[in-house]
């Protein structure tokens, strides 16, 4: 069956340019015009996808091309867009910025392409005038398979200024302005060390939302932009079959979520309930004790190092998920997780707060971002997520390093041989005993069925099991 699925990339000429507030303008005019949107955000980002979510009243959704492959991307954005009036993509980067120097890899540009959907380049036109039509030249012609359909000129210095820019383009025969944005129109966005700080009502209040929908709607064409999305070719449906594929309820996971422990990817989640998982949030900062029933743990990433005084003075709970750890039941825990995991977490003024100390290493905050990018991860043994060689794909982004080397202790192993994309380089990474797996490694393991239903039947078996 084919079908329309109106939609649109927002990529920027490069990072900076102002393209997150204008994709969140975007879907602030079109949500208040009574348009149901559906959001996406190119690239491993957990951010951005908080203020997408809000913006839109509806998850926002990854869409990596280099962690999950294009038949993944493609079933994932015609199921979750297909109830939409229109949808709305934001990429990362620059529109041709990816995990290779030569290739679109993990590009927005490569996610436009496999979509077929027409982009809006967003664009710091601040000090230029006729220079900006050969910019927007370089990316319309750069790649033939692009549809660059419109241009959004932020940081324009007059409206004679972006009317300026306007005549250049129609000159030479380019896409037209259908946003122009004078300089400090946009409300700022709160920031922190990993970038923007994870929207809520306190950092994202609804009037900063409002806001950045008027400005758009005062200085865009919101109908030709949405006349631009409508036009985009029809897509077929999705070839694979993505219905239930296990027995609801025959795994009970606990998920940590809270102001600490809040990095997950929405379609991870479904995947684990679409295997037969049922999943349960607790909070390690407010519950004082897991819930009952529990047959798995998987603590996310997050920000426990801005929490760390409260989850330390949480005994009951650390108590708790050492308790859990003892009992032999599968423990899942990336990057945050594995911070709440080990025996304590030493911020930068040195201060240092007791963690669960499952994990025999404790961890240490950095001033600067210690590892940036793409991993592909071997398993080296059998493991929560599969045999021997199973092969995950994921990312990293911490400014934390462990203190101490959980090898050391002969109870644990080295979970993956881990080749890092950018670097080129492949090392040892996560650590496991028994049941328990963590690493500084965000995986993407909805994209690998077998790799989930191997996590869930582990789960299911240990309450077989007991």
């Amino acid at each position: 069956m084919v079908d329309s699925y109106p939609r649109i990339v927002v990529a920027g000429a490069h990072s900076g340019v102002g393209k997150t507030s204008t994709t969140l303008a975007l879907v602030s005019a079109l949500s208040v015009r009574g348009l149901k949107v559906q959001t996406f955000k190119v690239g491993p980002d957990y951010l951005d996808p908080s203020y997408l979510q809000i913006a839109s009243g509806r998850p926002c959704y990854n869409l990596d091309g280099w962690m999950t492959g294009r038949e993944y991307i493609y079933d994932l954005f015609v199921r979750k867009a297909k109830d939409a009036d229109i949808s709305v993509i934001e990429g990362v980067m620059g529109l041709f910025d990816g995990s290779d120097p030569v290739k679109p890899d993990g590009s927005t540009a490569e996610i436009a392409e496999w979509l077929d959907a027409p982009v809006l380049l967003v664009i710091n036109v601040h000090g230029m005038a006729r220079t900006a039509a050969a910019l927007v030249k370089g990316y319309s012609e750069f790649d033939g398979n692009l549809n660059v359909a419109g241009i959004a000129a932020n940081h324009c210095g007059s409206d004679r200024h972006a009317q300026w820019l306007g005549e250049a383009f129609k000159a030479y025969g380019l896409p037209g302005i259908v946003v122009a944005t004078p300089r400090g129109a946009y409300p700022e966005l709160p920031s922190r060390h990993l970038g923007l700080v994870t929207a809520d009502e306190r950092s994202f209040p609804g009037e900063v939302l409002d806001r950045l929908g008027a400005v758009f709607e005062q200085h865009a064409s919101v109908e030709e932009i949405v006349a631009i999305a409508r036009a985009a070719p029809s897509l077929a449906a999705p070839s694979a079959d993505r219905a239930s594929m296990g027995e609801e309820g025959r795994a009970i996971l606990g998920v940590a979520f809270d102001s600490a422990f809040h990095f997950y990817y929405p379609d991870n989640i479904e995947a684990l309930e679409r295997h037969g998982c049922r999943v349960i949030r607790f909070s390690p900062l407010s519950d004082e004790v897991l819930p009952q029933g529990l047959d798995g743990l998987y603590i996310g990433g997050g920000y426990p190092e801005e929490f760390a005084e409260e989850l330390s003075a949480n005994r009951p709970m650390l108590d708790s998920v050492r308790a859990f750890a003892r009992s032999g039941r599968p423990i899942y825990a990336e990057c945050g997780g594995l911070m709440y995991l080990s025996q304590g977490i030493e911020s930068t003024d040195g201060k240092r707060f007791d963690m669960a100390g499952v994990l025999p290493a404790r961890t240490r905050m950095l001033q600067r971002l210690k590892t940036l990018g793409y991993v592909e991860a071997t398993l080296l043994e059998d493991s929560l997520f599969g045999k021997r060689g199973t092969q995950l794909r994921g990312h990293e982004y911490h400014y934390s390093e462990l203190v101490g080397n959980p090898l050391d202790d002969p109870d644990w192993n080295p979970a993956y041989e881990v080749r890092r994309v950018r670097l080129q380089t492949t090392e040892l990474e996560g650590y496991q005993h028994g049941r328990i797996l963590a690493g500084y490694i965000h995986a993407h393991f909805a994209s690998r069925p077998d790799a989930v239903e191997h996590f869930v039947s582990l789960c299911a078996g240990t309450r077989e099991n007991n």
